[in-house]
Parts: C-alpha cells; sequence; structure tokens
C-alpha cells in the first residue's frame, strides 16, 4: 500500500465513492452515446493514411498501446514491492510510471477517435460489439484510474483494481481489433467477421 494512503474509508468517503462510480460511468456511457449518435464516416483517415493504411496502422499503434500497458503493469508492480527478491525501488519508478501512463493514454486517443468516427459503436459480430464496448468502458476505467489516484480517502485496493482493468481492458481491445487485423481477418476465439 502506497505510503500515507488509508486502508479504508473514513469521513467524507461516501461523496468521493460516488463519484468514483459516477464520474467513470458517464465517461464511458458519453462514448457510447457518440458512437451511437454520430454517422460514420468509413472514409476518415488516421494521421494521413486512409482505408486499409489506416487500419494497419491502427493496428500498429494499438499494439505499442499494449507494450505500454505492460510496462505499466511491470513498473507498479515493481513501484510498490512485489518483485521477488528486490528489496528497494529506485525513486524514479514512480515518475517514469506516471510518465508513460500519460503516454499511453495520449497514443490511445488517436486511436479511439478513429475508431468512433469511423465506425461508431457497433454490434455486428460478437468480436466487433465486444471492441465497441470495451473501448467504452475502457475511458470509463481510465477517469477511474484518476480519481482513484488522487483521492486518500477510497480503500487502497482499489488502485491495482483499477490499474489491472485498465491493462485488462487494452489486451482486450488489441485482441479484438489489432490482432484480428495482424492476424490477416482472425482470432482464436471468434469467426472471420
Amino acid at each position: 500500500m502506497r505510503a500515507g494512503r488509508r486502508a479504508g474509508g473514513g469521513r467524507g468517503a461516501a461523496p468521493v465513492a460516488v463519484l468514483a462510480v459516477l464520474l467513470p460511468v458517464a465517461a464511458g456511457v458519453g462514448v457510447y452515446l457518440f458512437g451511437t449518435l454520430h454517422t460514420p464516416r468509413y472514409d476518415s483517415g488516421l494521421l494521413g493514411e486512409h482505408g486499409p493504411a489506416a487500419v494497419d496502422l491502427k493496428a500498429e499503434l494499438s499494439t505499442a498501446l499494449l507494450g505500454l500497458a505492460l510496462v505499466q503493469l511491470c513498473l507498479a508492480v515493481w513501484m510498490y514491492g512485489r518483485v521477488p527478491g528486490v528489496a528497494t525501488v529506485p525513486r524514479a519508478v514512480r515518475p517514469w510510471h506516471r510518465a508513460l501512463g500519460v503516454l499511453a493514454f495520449l497514443l490511445s486517443l488517436p486511436i479511439a477517435w478513429h475508431c468512433l468516427t469511423t465506425y461508431g459503436i457497433e454490434t455486428t459480430s460478437p468480436r466487433v460489439a465486444i471492441h465497441s464496448f470495451a473501448g467504452c468502458a475502457l475511458y470509463g476505467a481510465f477517469v477511474a484510474k484518476v480519481i482513484v489516484v488522487r483521492s486518500r480517502r477510497l480503500p487502497g485496493l482499489l488502485l491495482p483494481a483499477v490499474g489491472s482493468l485498465l491493462v485488462l481492458g487494452v489486451a482486450l481491445l488489441w485482441y479484438t481489433a489489432a490482432l484480428w487485423v495482424l492476424g490477416g481477418g482472425s482470432v482464436p476465439g471468434f469467426s472471420t467477421v
């Protein structure tokens, strides 16, 4: 548990807990509403690329995002002293974790923007529906992580839980889209749609 962070609630924990639930839900619902109300523009580009080249670029950026998420996980495990045989944690681990987290968030934005503006929320197949809903939930998880990191009134176990959800969300998004593109239109567990 992080130094100075209380193990549980206390006075004022209830309003923070309500915000810690409502704001992430609002973020996820907001992304969902934009994706369902926006008219998809299938010719949208990504960083100057269009069509299949944009989809390939998005798969490559998503792979980099997954790599950053895994590095974030490793840094968090190290930062909280959970690496067996490692007694001390260098001071630089915490700022690197924070900086790479910001980088991961920024890298996710053009990927998400392209998905939302080009396709919106789609439910044409189980793979696409899972990808769409996981994308909405990911931004709710980002908001939750920021709230939990900033609050000293929420239980300390929420931080690793929300951080783990972020990594799992990125991995699920990668699996249902980037791997599908990189794998030539198929991933284990889903049909070719």
